[in-house]
């Protein structure tokens, strides 16, 4: 294993009965980066993830964090492990200090010590105003706060985050990121499963799991520029008017449109090359839209996610 990997899975694969819920997942994961594990519900990111932290044993292959193997060297590498779970045992009748001073002490932290890292915990989360109130009295993104928190309280080198901004509102997403890069910049290595395509443009990394398979696995840049997410003889076009979702029933009847979505104030197109954007025009014309702006534009990352789903690649490319 690599010095700077810090999480390796090979042929990773879990069953119930006959239910296979991953299936030979294979990617590796460096220190102090940013990975983003996405994929549809039930696809298998929290399986994985539980499997990575000794929570469910393996079926088959191997996982490692930090050189040692999950499956037999779990003593050695549980307190370098951080895990906050999509519903995290926050105890809700105890204060915000309280919850930090009982998570402390579960990790042998006592007196001056224990004092001192929730000091520490407090400052980086500014949670301090919230210290003597009731966990169930705080709003999403403080418990979300609180939650982190208490998965830090031993220090790890690797924390996995599922779905850690599910329910909260955008101010409170954009500042948990602020708080996840500070982290990964004083050299702690993230691994984040969601199901939201601006957090996946963040991450260094991102793999995608569909149907128990790890479909891709890569730096989002490179993953854009997949023949399947770019075929042969296509461009990507955003194409912005009034009375966008009449624009989009219109455009979708004409010959040499691949794909057509509708993104905010715009459509996004893939097209055949060869069809020339006034043809676009005339055709929204028909609807009475004649005031459209078309450029051309590169592929998201839902683009590439949404190609690989329909048409996943040959053998994988993880």
């Amino acid at each position: 294993m690599p010095q700077n990997v810090m999480i390796q899975c090979e042929n990773l694969t879990k069953r119930f009965g006959d239910f296979t819920a991953v299936d030979r997942v294979t990617f590796s994961v460096e220190k102090q980066s940013i990975f983003g594990f996405l994929g549809p519900n039930g696809s298998g990111k929290t399986t994985v993830i539980r499997m990575l932290c000794g929570i469910l044993e393996l079926t088959e292959g191997t996982g490692r964090i930090a050189g040692f193997d999950v499956a037999t060297q779990l003593d050695r590498i549980k307190g370098s492990l951080g895990y906050m779970s999509q519903k995290f045992s926050l105890y809700d009748e105890l204060s915000v200090n309280e919850n930090l001073v009982f998570y402390g002490r579960l990790y042998g932290l006592h007196g001056a010590a224990l004092r001192q890292r929730r000091d520490e915990l407090v400052e980086l989360t500014h949670l301090e105003p919230y210290l003597r109130q009731r966990a169930n009295l705080l709003s999403g993104g403080w418990r979300q706060r609180l939650a982190m928190a208490c998965a830090l309280v031993h220090k790890p080198s690797v924390l996995f985050l599922d779905e850690p901004t599910a329910g909260i509102d955008p101010v409170a997403r954009r500042e948990l990121w602020d708080l996840l890069f500070e982290l990964s910049s004083a050299g702690m290595t993230l691994f984040i499963t969601t199901h939201y395509m601006d957090e996946a443009e963040r991450c260094s990394h991102v793999g995608y799991i569909h149907m128990s398979k790890l479909i891709v696995c890569g730096v989002p840049d490179d993953l854009k520029q997949l023949p399947e997410v770019n075929p042969p003889g296509t461009r990507r076009l955003d194409v912005t008017c009034d009375h966008v979702t009449v624009g989009l029933q219109a455009v979708r009847k004409l010959d040499g449109i691949r794909t057509a979505t509708v993104f905010g104030q715009s459509m996004h197109l893939l097209v055949e090359a060869t069809l020339a954007e006034s043809s676009i025009r005339d055709t929204l014309a028909t609807v009475g839209i004649h005031e459209v702006d078309i450029r051309p534009i590169a592929p998201s990352l839902e683009d590439v996610f949404v190609a690989l789903t329909v048409t996943p690649p040959a053998g994988g490319r993880a």
